[in-house]
């Protein structure tokens, strides 16, 4: 189950990936479609989100910053 760790409400356009970046921001590039490159990474909100090992970091669908255990290791 997913956590909030960050408050930003950021609200998402179509054609972008949403994303932590390496500063702990909310960043967001254009997505890559056929024929046509992506990239040019613009930061949209400062959270300075310290990130800890074992953790997914995302960009929930309100917007915020949550994270998640990661799985480590497969059940049977």
């Amino acid at each position: 189950m997913a956590e909030v760790v960050e408050k930003t409400g950021v609200t998402k356009e179509k054609g972008y990936l949403y994303y932590l970046d390496k500063q702990g921001d909310v960043s967001r590039s254009k997505m890559a479609r056929a024929g046509k490159g992506g990239g040019n990474a613009e930061k949209v909100a400062t959270a300075g989100v310290t990130r800890e090992s074992g953790y997914l970091y995302f960009i929930d669908k309100n917007g915020d910053v949550a994270r998640s255990p990661m799985a480590r290791g497969r059940k049977k």
